[in-house]
């Protein structure tokens, strides 16, 4: 995959704590609704098989993440696993070197200009503004003013109501959690539901 095809994927749904039982239900309601690529996070009991079904299950048809990578380690399980992206919370030059290594996108987390600049240097393709929430849109659009070079993901507390706000400031794709996969539609099994809240955020 291309940092493009994650860019036009617009929204990345974060999966985290889910029974493996409900993977594949769950993201096939979620691709129905039209989300086109996920993140498995690795603080997920059986990340690596999880991210290994879907890819086997879906192929390039969706784009397979792994998010909560800390370090070069766990970025070289994410990658053997067939994760096409990598995320991270923080910024570790190993995490992000890991993946230029592998020919993957690699998308550290950051918060501040310095910290931007240096993933680039390291050679991210997009950061990760985290957490976004208590920053706000504003704060995309006064990075990209001196920084128009980044690329920037949106991640902690986008939800529907708010995430057109950062992209409309500057983001150029959102991750979001809890306000997409609704851990409580995963336990009912209300496949359905979650094929509903998928649409509305691609509509």
């Amino acid at each position: 995959m291309t940092v493009e095809q994650l860019e036009q994927a617009k929204v990345i749904a974060i999966l985290r704590g889910i029974d493996p039982g409900d993977l594949l239900p769950a993201v096939e309601a979620l691709y129905c609704g039209g989300i086109r690529a996920v993140e498995i996070t690795f603080n997920t009991p059986g990340a690596p098989e999880m991210i290994r079904k879907l890819s086997e299950r879906f192929g390039s048809r969706l784009f397979v993440g792994a998010g909560t990578i800390l370090d070069a380690e766990q970025a070289r399980i994410a990658v053997s696993a067939g994760a096409g992206f990598l995320l991270s919370p923080s910024l570790d030059e190993g995490m992000v070197k890991t993946c230029v290594e592998a020919g993957k996108i690699a998308v550290p987390g950051v918060l501040t200009p310095t910290e931007a600049v240096t993933a680039v240097r390291w050679g991210a393709q997009i950061v990760k503004i985290f957490p976004a929430a208590p920053v706000g849109p504003a704060y995309f659009s006064q990075l990209a003013a001196p920084l128009d070079f980044l690329k920037m993901m949106a991640v902690g507390g986008i939800s529907l109501e708010n995430f057109q706000s950062y992209l409309s400031a500057g983001a150029c794709c959102v991750g979001v959690g809890g306000g997409l996969a609704d851990r409580a539609l995963i336990r009912a099994h209300d496949w359905e539901g979650l094929t509903a809240r998928a649409r509305r955020f691609m509509q």
